[in-house]
């Protein structure tokens, strides 16, 4: 007998926020009768902590895990909930934010798509909280997202908005937890850049008919390929979880044996996309994995689920220009063609080795700001300077 895994709501996160501020004001109130308590860094999602640090009047930061360009947007929705009555999703229109390329609504967050909703009302809150506070921490960096990063300092962007630290690129330098299904050892034996990724991240599912376009997409292709599979499937597509076997398609696996490899569940992200083989990444577009693949210089192909990825689809095809987009059905569904022409695209066309360049150039860039005397180093000793003084 075992028991799925499940997610709690996110209504219920933010609730569990609220319920615990008491015990965040006891412990607060507790280290600043023997410590001289300078500031207070939240994560964003926990905005309630905010109303407690504000009634202490101690300065509070925010740590915003995504990047500059889905802050500017997280931060516009406040213009758009004072200047429109109408849900996000029925405004059918481009907004235009300096230092962006034009964001359709569509694009916004799915949280935020509904006003009626309890994650609209919650994201606007955070929003507010956010443009009150002393400073937002952001991990990105002039490298990456320079255009909205100078309209945030240069104050060109419409509505009040705070101080910007970008800090970035941040990522995980632990050691990965070992290789149990060879990926790496696999890699070793194939031609350089030569290798397609495919990973969505913890909670990216799909349904078993979207597993098969993607089989299918991908040996159409004729490239070749490493494909994290997830167990669990989309929302609406029961069953227990089957041998990949059963989820492919007949002979797949067999026929793709030398030049494809599919893993369940979990493979060492970071350091795939650090192997040399590693040309190309199929992502969510979780901001995590794409500074992973900025950091080493992998361009990628764009394939958004949930929360803020589509935003970040735009910024890396539109804005950073490292990486082409796939594009789904009315139902979302990703075509086996259309996946297969767009690996193709970025890993054997002129556009492809465009993209290859450009993210080469982010890539050393990227380096040199959390490098000594770069932009992110400078920020983060101004943030230090900072809460020095208060």
């Amino acid at each position: 007998i075992s028991l799925p895994t499940v997610l709690p709501p996110l209504a219920l996160n933010f609730e569990l926020c609220r319920a615990t501020t008491h015990h965040l004001r006891r412990i607060l109130n507790s280290i600043s009768l023997s410590s001289n308590l300078k500031v207070v860094v939240l994560d964003f999602m926990n905005h309630s902590a905010a109303r407690v640090t504000h009634t202490l009047q101690i300065p509070t930061y925010f740590y915003y895990t995504s990047g500059a360009s889905t802050l500017a947007i997280l931060l516009q929705q406040i213009i758009l909930h004072e200047n429109y009555t109408k849900s996000i999703k029925d405004l059918n229109m481009d907004v235009l934010i300096p230092g962006l390329p034009k964001i359709h609504t569509d694009d916004f967050p799915d949280t935020v798509q509904d006003r009626t909703s309890e994650a609209y009302k919650v994201f606007t809150e955070i929003a507010m909280c956010m443009r009150d506070s002393d400073g937002v921490i952001v991990n990105t960096s002039e490298a990456i997202e320079r255009r909205a990063i100078k309209a945030f300092n240069e104050g060109l962007m419409e509505g009040t908005t705070p101080p910007v630290f970008c800090i970035g690129p941040v990522i995980s330098s632990a050691p990965c937890r070992g290789d149990d299904d060879g990926c790496l050892s696999w890699l070793d034996s194939q031609p350089s850049q030569s290798v397609v990724f495919l990973s969505f991240g913890s909670m990216g599912r799909f349904s078993r008919t979207q597993l098969r376009e993607i089989a299918i997409g991908l040996e159409k292709s004729g490239q070749r390929f490493l494909w994290v599979v997830r167990s669990e499937f989309e929302d609406g597509d029961s069953g227990e979880p089957t041998s990949l076997e059963e989820l492919m398609p007949e002979g797949f696996l067999q026929r793709t044996k030398g030049t494809g490899m599919v893993v369940r569940d979990w493979a060492p992200q970071a350091a795939i996309l650090s192997h040399d083989s590693v040309g190309g990444f199929v992502t969510h577009c979780g901001w995590n994995s794409v500074l992973e693949s900025v950091c080493e210089g992998v361009p990628m192909v764009a394939w958004p689920l949930y929360a803020e990825q589509k935003l970040n689809k735009v910024i890396l095809v539109e804005e950073m220009k490292v990486g082409v987009a796939v594009k789904g059905d009315k139902d979302g569904l990703v075509s086996s063609t259309e996946l297969s022409n767009r690996v193709k695209e970025l890993m054997d066309s002129d556009r492809g080795k465009e993209i290859r360049q450009n993210i080469f150039k982010m890539k050393i860039s990227a380096t040199e700001a959390v490098g000594e005397g770069g932009s992110s180093i400078i920020a983060l000793n101004r943030l230090v300077e900072l809460w020095k003084e208060h």
